[in-house]
């Protein structure tokens, strides 16, 4: 039996509204007004999508592009000043297996999560005057979470109807563990996924037209099994 070492000082939650660009300034401060510092940045918010672009409201693109890209740079905007000043911080973000590859019923979903790929491999670079600054890009795949059941849909009004089986993904505590395996030994960029979704990764990156014809045949069943009401990740794992 593990016994935590940590006191009621050690923990400081504060509420957080990414797309509140205007508040992130102030929540870093309180951070480093609680703490004297901050060592690692974690971004870790956004949601996903299921719908087709022909189907889709602009207005969800922008709010996907909001949430999942411009607040969190905004808030790494922050923290990154106060590492710099200390030259010394990692900057972790959460960006996803489709920040690789291209997926049906994602297709605002992928943009934002390339968008963060490219933003962060190019603030890396701007940074190798600091090279005790870590920016680090964790890519999961399916993960068991509640990312389904908040997705974006057609319009910013709905939510999805069937949220689908979880059991095939790959465990929250798992994933977690493999990020932290990533922080601490530095990586630049971890696919934390199991096949086939891993294997498709290693296609997208270094055989991307036999990716093309595999996610088009994927993809035909997976827009399929949307339409039918069945979780349209079960198309890739069974």
């Amino acid at each position: 039996l593990e016994i935590s070492s940590l006191s009621e000082k050690d923990i400081l939650v504060l509420r957080l509204d990414l797309t509140d660009r205007s508040s992130h300034e102030a929540a870093t401060n309180s951070v480093l007004k609680h703490f004297g510092k901050i060592d690692v940045l974690v971004n870790n918010g956004g949601r996903s999508q299921r719908s087709l672009f022909v189907d889709t409201n602009l207005d969800v693109y922008n709010a996907i592009i909001e949430l999942n890209y411009l607040g969190t740079i905004s808030l790494t905007k922050y923290v990154l000043n106060h590492m710099i000043q200390r030259k010394k911080g990692k900057i972790v973000t959460v960006s996803s297996v489709m920040g690789i590859m291209g997926a049906p019923l994602a297709t605002g979903y992928c943009a934002s999560k390339h968008a963060l790929q490219g933003f962060f491999n190019s603030l890396r670079t701007e940074l190798t005057d600091y090279p005790e600054i870590s920016v680090i890009q964790i890519c999961p795949g399916p993960v068991q979470s509640q990312i389904i059941q908040n997705v974006f849909t057609e319009n910013l009004a709905k939510s999805i109807e069937n949220s689908g089986d979880q059991s095939h993904k790959m465990p929250t505590d798992r994933c977690a563990r493999l990020t932290l395996v990533s922080m601490a030994n530095d990586v630049k960029e971890a696919w934390i996924s199991d096949h086939p979704y891993l294997a498709v990764c290693y296609l997208w990156q270094y055989a991307p037209t036999w990716a093309w014809w595999l996610m088009n045949r994927m993809g035909k069943r997976r827009i399929q099994n949307f339409k039918s009401g069945i979780d349209a990740d079960a198309s890739y794992s069974r």
